[in-house]
């Protein structure tokens, strides 16, 4: 799994670095979403994919390799 996310989307409201803080950030000067690590390990696709489901704008996806 891959993690793309659409900054222009992104509204920085952060519910995603809730969700899985050690996979996502928010940018303190640009306000969109940091990705710590856009290939999460197995034990860790549980909490990418609740980010995805709370991300307001809809601005990260997942692709499959």
């Amino acid at each position: 799994m891959n993690i793309v996310v659409d900054t222009q989307r992104c509204a920085g409201t952060g519910m995603c670095a809730f969700a899985a803080p050690e996979i996502f950030d928010v940018d303190d000067e640009e306000g969109t979403v940091l990705v710590r690590n856009p290939r999460p390990d197995a034990g860790q696709e549980d909490a990418v994919h609740e980010a995805v489901q709370l991300c307001p704008t809809v601005a990260i996806r997942l692709v499959e390799d």
